[in-house]
């Protein structure tokens, strides 16, 4: 019978051994994996500094996340108990991009594949994900068109704003769109919003210069595109 209880033991311990090591493997992969996931995104970020913080959260979030999902396993009470619990979290800041959202969510599954145990999986996941994305930087794919400027016009309210500069933006403006109409100065005056893009060797100056022959010499203004980097 001492025996029995000696092997029961020491299959308990070995399970136990193997159980432990299978959970750091699980740990250290999903660092290694948020590490990758955070590379990425500090050489495809554009908008300003990046944040270290933000980070630091994604590598902590792959590597929470791995161990929820190994402490959760099979049992779903647990389940359901980590879900009660977790819900009463609430996260107050803001993202600024919403690509950052994205890369939570990548770095969350990395690390529930890793909890889960599909460690070769969250491999390729990871990193098939990241050269996708490389890609997608490195080409400046969707990238909107930054030849395209913003132009305000104020014209007395005797000028009948629909068709008033067509024959000039015709002659110098390769695309254009009326995009707001507003009074202004008491309502003794229109403001006009378009959305232009000039033809090839035409300057701002050459526009705004025809626009005031044309609207008693009131303000014009060009606002160029805002960029990212």
């Amino acid at each position: 019978m001492s025996q029995l209880f000696e092997e029961l033991q020491f299959f308990a311990d070995h399970t136990t051994r193997a159980a432990v090591i299978e959970s750091f493997a699980a740990i250290i992969l999903s660092f290694l994996l948020s590490l990758l996931i955070t590379w990425v995104y500090r050489i495809t970020h554009k908008k300003g500094q990046y944040s270290q913080s933000f980070i630091h959260t994604i590598i902590i979030m792959s590597v929470v996340v791995s161990v929820i999902m190994i402490v959760i396993g099979n049992n779903i009470a647990v389940a359901f108990g980590l879900v009660g619990a977790f819900s009463i979290i609430r996260f107050r800041s803001a993202m600024s991009d919403p690509k950052d959202i994205a890369f939570i969510f990548f770095g969350m599954a990395a690390g529930i594949a890793c909890g889960l145990g599909f460690y070769t999986l969250a491999v390729l996941f990871a990193v098939t994900l990241s050269i996708l994305i490389y890609i997608l930087f490195a080409v400046d794919y969707g990238r909107k068109d930054e030849d395209e400027k913003t132009l305000k016009v104020t014209i007395p309210e005797n000028l009948h704003y629909e068709d008033v500069f067509d024959e000039l933006f015709d002659q110098y403006l390769q695309d254009y769109k009326l995009l707001q109409v507003e009074t202004t100065s008491l309502g003794t005056m229109y403001q006009l919003t378009y959305t232009i893009t000039l033809k090839e060797g035409i300057t701002d100056k050459v526009v705004m210069d025809a626009i005031r022959e044309h609207n008693a010499n009131l303000k014009v203004s060009i606002i160029m595109p805002s960029k990212t980097y």
